[in-house]
Order: C-alpha cells, then structure tokens, then sequence
C-alpha cells in the first residue's frame, strides 16, 4: 500500500467518515474509495486536488507523507513536553483487540512483512481485525498478540520464530534482563532483553543474545507498545549444543578471520 492509500483511509477516519461517505463528498463511488485504500487503485489528479481541499492538506502531502505518524509524533512530542512519558497508562493508551464467538479475546499474529503496516494500524480496530487471528487455552488472562521475529539477533530462537507477548499496560514495571517485544517508532519492532533505565535516563537498554549485536538504547517517548514474551512457536528446535559460550565462540573466530584476512 503507497502512502497515499494510507493517507486516504486515514484521514477518512479522522473526518469520522464511511466510504460512502467520502465517496459522496468526492463524487466518486464507494467502491472506487475502497479500491483507493486496499491499493488496488490510486486517484487521478483532479481527485486529488478534491481530496486535499475537503480533507484541508496540501497534493504533496497526500501524495509523500505518513500523515498518521506525522500526528502520532506530533502527539508523543505534545504528551512528552506537557506532562513527561506516560509510562504508567495513566493518559490514554488504545489497544485494538478482537473477540471470537464466546467473546474471548483473540491472539492476533503480526507477520514480519505487516511490521511496518503495524506501527501505523496499531490502535485501529479494523487493521487489527484484519490480522491472522488463533486460541491457545492457556492464555486464558490478559491480551496477547504474536509477533514473527527476523534476524538472528536473539539466537538460539531462528528468524521466522513466533513470540507470543502479554501486553504491558504499566511500564515501570518492566523486569531487568527479561524478554520483550517493543513497538517504537525509529526502531520498528523488536524483540531484546530489556534494561530499565527510565528513572535514570528516560530510555530502556536493549540487550541481544547473540553477543554479536550490542546493546543500544531507545527513549521511552519513542515507544508504543511493549509486550511480555510469554512462549514461542517454532518449526525450529534449539539446537542444545548451541549455548552462549559456543556462540560468542563462533562469532570471535569469525572476527579473527576477517582480520586475517584484511591483513
């Protein structure tokens, strides 16, 4: 989806309009709105001109900004100047959940290639409906939602591996040395080890288990979203030879031979 079909849906929302609705203001129809924001289509000029009268921004700003993060950012920076991070969920913090049949709360999957999709969608109950959805009975407290990890930063768990994370509404409390998923908007989302530095710094430490990757701090006015890592899912099993020490190994007789071989 291009920027401009995410811009259109979202500033349709924002206006609290159906499709029908915009449709009828832009004087088109409603499918072809729909066909704007799914991306199967993308307006002509003179739509655009339309849209960005009714909607009050700029062509070029339809066309070639993230109007929804250029918001979400204008909102953090408001929050953060006024009153300081809102670490404890006092202020309001959405979360978009969906229900099955007996009304229990889904676990929804965020597939690595919808990372990017999800740090726009979120809070929206219709891109979180949208999402693959399963049960496991013994999550039976809580929200939860998967997230499919990339990277081989956090080995031995393989790219492609499913953390399952309980949603975190207080973030004080945050358990040093412990396993997170944290939605950020810089960083995209991440699966680390988690350092509390928040009275100290204002920021949480980010640590790998592949002592390949070093530690690195975010902000905790750049944070969305952080998620308890409860259990995994996996078609790769943890090779039981494979531990830290064999690891950090690996990784320095590989450093040694790059420089042998730069030498």
């Amino acid at each position: 989806m291009s920027l401009i079909n995410a811009n259109i849906r979202y500033l349709r929302k924002q206006k609290g309009l159906t499709q029908e609705g915009l449709a009828n203001q832009i004087g088109v129809t409603r499918s072809v709105i729909g066909a704007y924001e799914e991306g199967r289509a993308e307006p002509k000029i003179r739509t655009m001109v339309k849209m960005s009268n009714f909607f009050g921004v700029s062509v070029d700003q339809l066309v070639g900004e993230d109007l929804a993060e250029t918001a979400a950012q204008h909102i953090r920076s408001v929050d953060r100047d006024r009153e300081g991070p809102d670490t404890q969920g006092k202020r309001l913090r959405v979360l978009a959940i969906t229900v099955d049949k007996q009304d229990k709360e889904n676990i929804e999957l965020v597939p690595d290639k919808a990372a990017a999709g999800y740090l726009n969608g979120y809070a929206d109950p219709e891109y979180v409906a949208d999402l693959p959805k399963f049960q496991l009975p013994f999550f039976s407290q809580g929200s939860y939602r998967a997230f499919e990890i990339s990277g081989d930063s956090m080995l031995p768990l393989q790219p492609g591996t499913i953390i399952i994370g309980e949603y975190v509404e207080n973030w004080d409390n945050l358990k040093d040395g412990h396993c997170y998923i944290l939605v950020t908007g810089t960083e995209g989302i991440v699966y680390k080890r988690i350092y509390n530095r928040i009275d100290e710094e204002n920021s949480l430490q980010l640590h790998s288990d592949n002592p390949a990757y070093l530690p690195y701090s975010v902000t905790i006015s750049d944070v969305m979203e952080i998620w308890k890592a409860k259990a995994f899912i996996s078609l790769d099993f943890p090779d039981p030879e494979m531990s830290l020490q064999k690891l950090a190994g690996i990784v320095m007789d590989l450093q040694q031979e790059v420089i042998r071989m730069k030498g």
